[in-house]
């Protein structure tokens, strides 16, 4: 069976902090996804850091349906990871992260998702995951391209 996970890496004119900065501000994201137009710290979190929680509004597969969902971050490394889980406090469904490699004047951006793999989670990407895997892949080069533009007229380059 197919890995439930996919990743796609881009490479950016821009230091590392500036990139560390625009992808842990996950009030951000509706500048760069595709399907999350919104997100919101909830729960009292106001930024980055394990155990954070946030609520992205989402528009599955950029035509809906619409709807909230939960995130807690799990991985908060600055400048070089930062990772978060979607699902409820007891169940996680899927995970979302970035990882950020200097080099020289450029910072190598990874995004990835990696799905739980429960027996019902294996199922849908049994019958459904090529098409899923090939919407995420796309949606976060699309993620990781509208970001590059952005960090780097930011910084200037």
């Amino acid at each position: 069976m197919k890995p439930l996970t996919e990743e796609v890496t881009v490479t950016m004119h821009a230091p590392l902090d500036a990139v560390w900065a625009l992808v842990s501000d996950v009030t951000r994201i509706g500048e760069f996804s595709p399907e999350t137009f919104e997100a919101r710290w909830t729960r009292g979190s106001t930024g980055p850091e394990v155990g954070a929680h946030f609520a992205g509004h989402v528009k599955r597969n950029g035509v809906g349906p619409t709807y909230w969902s939960p995130c807690r971050v799990t991985v908060c490394e600055p400048p070089h990871a930062f990772e978060f889980a979607v699902g409820t406090d007891t169940t996680t469904i899927n995970n979302w992260g970035y990882r950020l490699r200097p080099d020289g004047d450029v910072t190598h951006v990874t995004e990835y998702f990696r799905l739980e793999p429960s027996l019902p989670t294996r199922l849908y990407w049994l019958l459904l995951g090529r098409w899923r895997s090939r919407t995420n892949t796309e949606g976060m080069r699309t993620t990781l391209n509208r970001m590059k533009d952005i960090v780097e007229k930011e910084s200037g380059r």
